[in-house]
């Protein structure tokens, strides 16, 4: 019989952050950091585990990287498009 290893849950729940921090406008960018330090965490306890999803945690810490890379731009975007505005009005 085959034994499985158990995969890291933290590693789930990295991907599942950093994939929402690219989809989820204004909401991804708290995601995205909830998703790197999940990705951290993951990697901390598969040392010192034997559990699966190295590869799972190293996604999830691009997803969310890419997430709170996306989500500053739009942030920056927005209050700029906002100053450029008011100078044009006031």
């Amino acid at each position: 019989m085959v034994s499985q290893t158990k995969t890291n849950s933290q590693a789930v729940i990295s991907l599942t952050m950093g994939v929402l921090s690219i989809l989820l406008p204004f909401l991804g960018l708290v995601l995205g950091i909830f998703g790197v330090v999940a990705s951290r965490k993951a990697v901390k306890q598969m040392e010192k585990t034997s559990e699966d999803g190295k590869s799972l945690a190293t996604s999830g810490l691009i997803c969310s990287t890419i997430g709170i890379v996306i989500q500053l731009f739009g942030v920056l975007g927005l209050i700029t498009f906002y100053s450029a505005t008011q100078s044009v009005i006031g």
